[in-house]
Formats: C-alpha cells, sequence, structure tokens
C-alpha cells in the first residue's frame, strides 16, 4: 500500500520534474543544439502536459481520491513510462530514437488505461467514498427513488381474486399496479 500511496504523492510533481530532468540531461551529457531545440519546444511541453492530464485522471477516480493511493495497474504504467523518460534525459545516440518511440506509445497506452479505469469506475458498479474536512470517510446517502424502486421489485405483493382467499405472487401489468 505505501508503494501505491508514494505513486499517488509523485504524480503531479512528475509533471515538473520529469520535464525539468530532460533539461538538466541535455545540459549534463553534452546533447547537442538539436537535442536542446527538441527538449525546448517538444519533450518538455508534452511531457509537463501529458504527466498532467494523466494525473489528473487518475485523480479523477473516486476509489484513487478515497484510498490516496493508485491502482497497481497504474503503478506499472506509471513506473514504466516514467523510467523511459528518465532514460531519454541520458541522449545516448546509439538508443535513443528506439526508446523515444516506445516512451511514446506506453505514454499513449496509458492514456487509454486511465480512460478505461475511470470508465469502468463510473459505471456505478463501484461505492464512492467521501471525506469530511478532517479526513474521515463516509458513505454519501443513497438516491432515495432508487432505494425506493429495489424495494418495490423485491416486495411481496398480495393478490386478492374474487373467488377466494389472499394469494402470494408477482404482480402482473394486466393488474392495474
Amino acid at each position: 500500500m505505501w508503494l501505491r500511496r508514494a505513486f499517488y504523492s509523485w504524480l503531479l510533481p512528475a509533471a515538473v520534474v520529469l520535464p525539468l530532468w530532460l533539461l538538466i540531461g541535455w545540459g549534463v551529457f553534452n546533447a547537442g543544439g538539436w537535442a536542446f531545440a527538441w527538449v525546448l519546444f517538444v519533450a518538455i511541453p508534452s511531457v509537463f502536459l501529458g504527466q498532467l492530464a494523466l494525473g489528473l485522471l487518475v485523480r479523477a477516480r473516486g476509489t484513487v481520491r478515497a484510498e490516496r493511493a493508485v491502482s497497481w495497474w497504474d503503478v506499472l504504467g506509471f513506473g514504466v513510462w516514467h523510467a523511459l523518460t528518465v532514460s531519454l534525459g541520458f541522449f545516448s545516440a546509439a538508443w535513443w530514437l528506439p526508446v523515444m518511440i516506445l516512451t511514446v506509445l506506453v505514454g499513449l497506452g496509458l492514456f487509454w488505461l486511465q480512460l478505461w479505469q475511470l470508465w469502468r469506475e463510473t459505471r456505478g458498479a463501484t461505492v464512492a467514498y467521501l471525506r469530511t474536512a478532517e479526513g474521515m470517510a463516509y458513505l454519501p446517502p443513497q438516491n432515495e427513488d432508487r432505494v425506493r424502486d429495489r424495494a418495490r421489485q423485491h416486495a411481496e405483493v398480495i393478490v386478492l381474486s374474487e373467488g377466494g382467499g389472499p394469494q402470494t405472487g408477482h404482480p402482473h401489468p394486466g393488474n392495474g399496479r
């Protein structure tokens, strides 16, 4: 659980730290002028905006906010993506282009993973916890109409007929009920 919480805390600072690392890596590893143009105009804005968007998509999920921890899928996806982004800062001409292509593909896959997890959670199958200002978690009150409809579906109905005593059964569409 500590690792999942650490990733939760790391998501937003990573939007600043990872682009900054690319800039520092350019200077430390003598990448050259074209690499500086790439870092300045492509890498820094795309890593910043991509990490910020992905971090906000993660925080949009109710379970992440309630637990203050990301899922294991998030740990895997962000761990791989961040490791590849950090490796890009070393600017080795021998392997830089394949790693950059792989980094972009992993980033796109991570985006779709976040959308899938958000969609899965917002379908109504999960319970969302809310927190008070003191940090105490609680369940929000249910929609009374939905509770009443559920109770109506499972209620026993007593039908009186002219010919005999009470019979139990389920309502029929022709009963007028």
